[in-house]
């Protein structure tokens, strides 16, 4: 089946030129080509040279973005006894314990994080065939299995993220919104691929960089110079 693409798409790719852009004017023309009727995301899709298969060549981590991702983060808690009461007066939208794990299976989902205390994770382990495709499984890797919940859920709503390579080696990765000045968005995008760069999997071989690509939610696909990223200094964002 050929997907249609809308004249609005097919307008706006008129813009986009067949090569890579220097970051700031590839976030440029991102705000440019958001042009839905609300205030879209700004998004990175990144080709790694892994291979996700491998224990050794997979990548998930966090990411904090410095001006924060734009979005209200709603953060879930399953703990037990007084770090549920802890949960709930560190802001957490959604705190519980064998009752929370319950309402997870029959099929409640609002929320974007799910924190879990160490001691509650062999009970969270009957949640992973619902929440491991959804990215949502709590892994002391991500930064959602702790006991200090106060600052957990706090770096969380601040704009901390976590993200994972799929299984072809992509990162997709909300870094921000159309909205923000382009500054913000370019420091946010720097600190992504530093973090990329600094969890750099034992096992990847080669070229570990394949390609970048920005775009609004809504709007085409705009390839960034991933050379000019990786040299950039967080002060010439500044």
């Amino acid at each position: 089946m050929v997907r249609k693409v809308s004249r609005r798409l097919q307008e706006l790719n008129k813009k986009v030129e067949e090569r890579a852009y220097e970051p700031l004017e590839a976030l440029n023309l991102l705000k440019e080509t958001a042009t839905a009727k609300f205030t879209e995301s700004a998004e990175a899709h990144i080709r790694l040279g892994i291979d996700p298969k491998y224990t050794d060549q997979q990548l998930r981590t966090t990411v904090a973005l410095p001006k924060g991702t734009g979005q209200a983060v709603r953060v879930a808690v399953i703990a037990r006894g007084e770090k549920v009461a802890e949960a709930n007066n560190s802001g957490a939208n959604i705190a519980g314990s064998e009752e929370l794990i319950d309402e997870i299976q029959k099929g409640m989902m609002d929320f974007d994080v799910l924190i879990a205390t160490p001691d509650m994770m062999p009970q969270v382990a009957k949640l992973g065939r619902l929440l491991g495709p959804r990215g949502l499984m709590p892994s002391p890797k991500g930064g959602t299995v702790t006991f200090d919940l106060g600052q957990a859920i706090g770096e969380f709503k601040a704009g901390k993220l976590e993200f994972r390579a799929d299984r072809t080696g992509i990162v997709h990765v909300l870094f921000g919104k159309s909205d923000f000045s382009t500054e913000d968005l370019l420091t946010n995008l720097k600190a992504l691929q530093e973090t990329i760069d600094r969890n750099r999997p034992s096992g990847a071989k080669g070229r570990y960089w394949r390609s970048v690509f920005v775009s609004a939610t809504m709007g085409p696909s705009i390839e960034v110079d991933i050379n000019a990223l990786r040299d950039l200094k967080l002060t010439d964002v500044a």
